[in-house]
């Protein structure tokens, strides 16, 4: 049978910090009740989302998740990246809650995704339609681009900070005459991502500084522009 529908139901501490956090991000209510239990349901387009109310529940503690799958997961993020922008002046890179930058993940065939990590602690992660991309690119990577694989898949895939942290350290402390420059840029740019994450901006503002210094053809800056994108909106929310 056809047309089914599946509403994820999540947790969360607060259904009024759910309700405003989502429509931050373009979505409207569709159902709200406070008794006999607290729940909110939320909606954009066809991104249908219900959570309900847990007393003294701890976001941080959260294993509540769920997938979207999209053509473009470009437009969306830049529409929830708005949102922010109008309403915190800023898209929100660390605490809780927050959203990463679409990036290929090596542990879904290459393909781009993003999460956004709601009030509720509630992972929601966004994948790119398989039937909609191209094929990634086969191109071998420099051993940067891989530990940078690595680190997204650790920290953007499975919350993996402090071990996403480890594997760019150990990169970047074994510096290679034959090192890619874009490559360095990328992965000193998610290096500062994830200080910020932890909460620690002077090693962010560093990281930062030592990926302007990084010497670029116009050819490579070309290709190091995503990263430099993310390095402004990092530095924008490091004031």
């Amino acid at each position: 049978m056809a047309n089914e529908r599946t509403v994820p139901l999540l947790p969360c501490a607060s259904i009024d910090d759910i309700e405003t956090f989502y429509g931050v991000l373009g979505f409207h209510t569709t159902y709200k009740q406070r008794k006999p239990n607290p729940c909110v349901g939320v909606q954009r387009e066809d991104i249908d989302l219900q959570f309900f109310e847990i007393a003294g529940f701890d976001p941080e503690q959260s294993y509540g998740s769920c997938l979207v799958i999209t053509p473009d997961i470009e437009g969306l993020h830049r529409a929830f990246a708005a949102g922010m922008r109008a309403t915190y002046g800023r898209v929100l890179v660390s605490g809780t809650p927050r959203m990463t930058r679409p990036r290929a993940r090596k542990n879904a065939d290459g393909l781009g995704g993003f999460s956004v990590i709601d009030p509720g602690g509630n992972w929601i992660r966004v994948f790119r339609d398989p039937t909609a991309a191209p094929m990634p690119d086969a191109t071998s990577a420099g051993r940067l681009a891989k530990a940078l694989a690595n680190a997204v898949v650790q920290a953007d895939s499975r919350g993996s900070i402090s071990q996403a942290v480890r594997i760019l350290d150990s990169a970047l402390a074994r510096p290679q005459a034959d090192d890619d420059p874009v490559e360095q840029v990328e992965v000193l740019v998610y290096r500062a991502e994830l200080a910020m994450v932890l909460h620690d901006p002077d090693t962010a503002a560093e990281l930062l500084a030592r990926a302007q210094s990084v010497t670029l053809t116009d050819d490579e800056s070309e290709r190091a522009a995503a990263a430099f994108d993310n390095a402004t909106e990092l530095a924008t929310a490091l004031r």
